[in-house]
């Protein structure tokens, strides 16, 4: 499994009228943990396009364990758990000076064609190469 950290901090922007982190804004953290993921396995959305492929999320299951407060800092664990035929990303949310755990989270994508629109079912040669040689 291939895992990277991200930190961030929580802005006075991504907080809700109770002032914690409105529970939507969880999605963009993730996307920045995935990201940074992707860019070191060198398959970025960019890469992804280039190659003719869209990974579109499918499914996203998110569970609040502690709020996140304004310019508290966390750190994202993203993991790579599945890249064959669909991507699955795992990840952990925690409170960079506690290590206490705030949020776990998952997200699935699947690969499809950009230019046919078509599901594939296993992802393609080129994300396994970067997945294998990375790991």
């Amino acid at each position: 499994m291939l895992s990277m950290e991200t930190v961030i901090r929580a802005q006075f922007f991504d907080l809700d009228p109770m002032n914690i982190v409105w529970h939507g804004n969880y999605a963009r953290f993730l996307e920045q943990g995935r990201c940074e993921l992707l860019d070191r396995l060198d398959y970025n959305y960019t890469q992804m396009r280039d190659s003719g492929f869209a990974f579109p999320i499918v499914e996203m299951r998110v569970k609040y364990v502690a709020p996140i407060r304004f310019r508290q800092d966390f750190v994202v664990t993203t993991t790579l758990v599945e890249y064959e035929n669909r991507l699955r990303f795992d990840y952990l949310i925690r409170d960079l000076a506690s290590g206490t755990v705030l949020t776990r989270a998952r997200t699935i994508q699947v690969a499809v064609r950009i230019d046919t629109g078509e599901l594939c079912l296993e992802c393609p040669p080129a994300l396994i190469e970067k997945v294998q040689a990375a790991t």
